[in-house]
């Protein structure tokens, strides 16, 4: 008789995990390949169904359709910008409705720089090649993201539009999109709604699981100015100063090279750290080292000039 409770508690647990399963699951995409993937993604509202509750995974996807997925895939919105006026469709296309559904999304998409067609309609069918190019815009502004020098064969390479090609070779290469058996990737056909939301799930896990190339600050443009100090008879110290736009710069002695009586004094630039937060206030800095008097220091610059000028200042 202890055996009940165990049985009825194994039985509920088993109903609660099938009515899970059922609550995040379309009914007509078993089967899909893309099938885990599209009710990921509607598991995490970014994909929604129809009143039967059905995705229509064979169906084409239409402008109106990709853009409003690309937009709350990646989170994108238009937050940081101050507007005169409240935007609207029409202002950027000509083709658009300003009170639709999907006004919003192509507002937010062309000020995120994706690059979609001033005059698109909204129920255009978009392509292989448009999906990866505006899918590829959406996935940078999400970061700056290194990707390994290669280039990806395409058997169709010929059909693509030059312009979408840079986008597509990343896609390749980060593996969120494959070619066919064939090496084939049909630029021009029209983008399956399976195909598009299983790009989307994988452009949204590469952005998740990849780390962006750091902001490193700006590098500045210096104006080195050289002095040279006598220390004794044998040795000089020499003395390199410039300006920089705040005192998280610096500069040290990189390496001397020697060029006949010449000692030619190579300088970089420290970076501030980017963690720091700095007063912005023109800085001077300067460095020293120590050269044998016989020699004459310069900056790279005037090693080979045929001048006389050195653009050293004697102390």
């Amino acid at each position: 008789m202890r055996k009940r409770p165990i049985i009825i508690l194994t039985l509920v647990a088993m109903m609660l995990f099938t009515l899970g399963q059922t609550v995040w699951a379309f009914k007509d995409v078993k089967n899909d390949v893309n099938e885990q993937k599209i009710n990921e993604l509607k598991k995490q509202g970014i994909l929604s169904s129809n009143k039967a509750d059905k995705f229509n995974p064979k169906g084409k996807l239409t402008y109106a359709e990709g853009v409003s997925l690309l937009v709350k895939g990646f989170e994108l919105n238009i937050d940081n910008i101050r507007f005169i006026k409240e935007p609207k469709a029409s202002d950027y296309f000509t083709n658009l409705k300003d009170n639709a559904w999907y006004s919003k999304a192509f507002i937010i998409a062309n000020l995120n720089g994706l690059e979609i067609p001033k005059t698109v309609k909204a129920n255009d069918i978009m392509t292989r090649e448009q999906f990866a190019h505006h899918l590829f815009k959406a996935i940078s502004k999400k970061g700056d993201y290194a990707y390994i020098e290669i280039y990806m064969m395409l058997k169709d390479e010929a059909d693509v539009n030059k312009d979408y090609m840079n986008s597509i070779q990343k896609l390749l290469i980060s593996k969120i999109v494959t070619l066919d058996g064939s090496n084939k990737f049909y630029p021009k056909k029209a983008i399956t709604r399976s195909d598009a939301a299983g790009w989307l799930h994988d452009g949204i896990k590469f952005v998740k699981e990849t780390a962006p190339i750091p902001n490193l600050p700006e590098q500045p443009t210096l104006n080195l100015k050289l002095t040279v100090a006598a220390v004794n008879s044998e040795i000089n110290k020499v003395t390199v100063s410039t300006q920089v736009p705040h005192p998280g710069y610096s500069i040290r002695i990189a390496s001397i090279g020697f060029e006949g009586d010449k000692a030619i004094i190579y300088v970089e630039t420290i970076l501030p750290d980017p963690d720091k937060m700095y007063p912005q206030v023109v800085t001077d800095v300067q460095v020293s080292t120590y050269v044998d008097a016989k020699l004459k220091p310069v900056l790279p610059q005037s090693a080979s000039s045929s001048e006389s000028s050195t653009g050293i200042i004697a102390e």
